[in-house]
């Protein structure tokens, strides 16, 4: 009667599950805190974010004289409560990042599988494209294209996007061709698998992992630009509580009501920063030479 005995996971498998194990607490649980406040704003915001009271105007945060707990964080100069302000803007950065993350993912994916396998012609042009828009000053192309059509939530999304692509396209395209020289590769070719199947089924799995990286770092960026263009009047339009917005409605007032712009401006900052500490984490983890270091 044969014994069935216990098999131990190699070195590489426990390094690989205690280095999962060891995710960053801090820019987890800033992202986790964004996440809940986005998805729950409607149970968490105590005010109407674009209801205001012009006889409760520019109240100040509770610790201070003349602050109330019915408004923590203050009311800006139309009366309206900053701290639901500061809740619903998490739902416009969560969204505008995941429609932007997705659709310049996808195309700047499949642009970038596409040149990196191809090669030749195809590769020429599409890396041309892709370094004429990697060239463009992105901030002041995203303010003339936002401003030429309209500023509004589904304009800002698109001309991200369209902006945002040619960084995902270029990444690929370098991962694909290091892949195409693979033997596995050459082994499907050789089998008579068709272009689009050994791209599917070999290459894309294969690059996942930079995919997600290249996604978690670029959230941080997406969310700083959605923000500088509501900051300068193109993005999100009014009454939206969008971040950006609601720091730019409080500089005339930073020496009176300083925390107009404060408070979102901090949302902003710790929301980045966690993005980019995870998007560090995830690279280190995911790399496999910095994971042998």
């Amino acid at each position: 009667m044969a014994i069935a005995y216990p098999v131990e996971a190699s070195g590489a498998t426990q390094r690989w599950r205690v280095g999962w194990r060891q995710i960053p607490l801090f820019p987890s649980l800033i992202l986790l805190a964004l996440v809940l406040t986005a998805v729950f704003a409607a149970f968490l915001a105590p005010h109407n974010p674009t209801e205001g009271n012009i006889m409760g105007k520019l109240v100040p945060p509770v610790w201070m004289q003349r602050g109330t707990w019915e408004h923590p964080l203050g009311t800006d100069r139309f009366g309206r409560d900053v701290l639901s302000r500061i809740i619903y803007g998490s739902q416009i950065s969560l969204v505008v990042s995941l429609l932007v993350i997705g659709v310049s993912g996808t195309v700047g994916t499949l642009i970038g599988l596409i040149a990196g396998y191809r090669g030749g012609i195809t590769d020429a042009i599409l890396m041309r494209l892709t370094d004429i828009g990697l060239s463009l000053p992105t901030v002041l192309i995203a303010v003339v294209l936002v401003a030429v059509s309209e500023p509004s939530f589904g304009n800002v999304v698109l001309v991200i996007s369209l902006l945002l692509w040619p960084r995902f396209a270029r990444q690929i395209r370098g991962e694909t061709l290091a892949l195409k020289q693979q033997d596995f590769v050459a082994l499907a070719v050789v089998a008579g698998r068709p272009s689009r199947w050994i791209i599917s089924r070999h290459i894309f799995p294969n690059v996942v992992p930079t995919l997600l990286v290249i996604c978690t770092l670029q959230v941080g960026y997406v969310i700083l630009l959605e923000g500088s263009l509501s900051f300068l009047g193109v993005g999100v339009p009014p009454p939206q509580p969008a971040w950006g917005l609601m720091i730019a409605e409080g500089r005339g007032f930073l020496a009176t009501a300083w925390w107009m712009s404060l408070f979102p401006g901090l949302a902003m900052l710790l929301t980045v920063l966690a993005v980019n500490l995870l998007g560090d984490w995830l690279r280190d983890r995911l790399d496999p030479k910095l994971r042998q270091v």
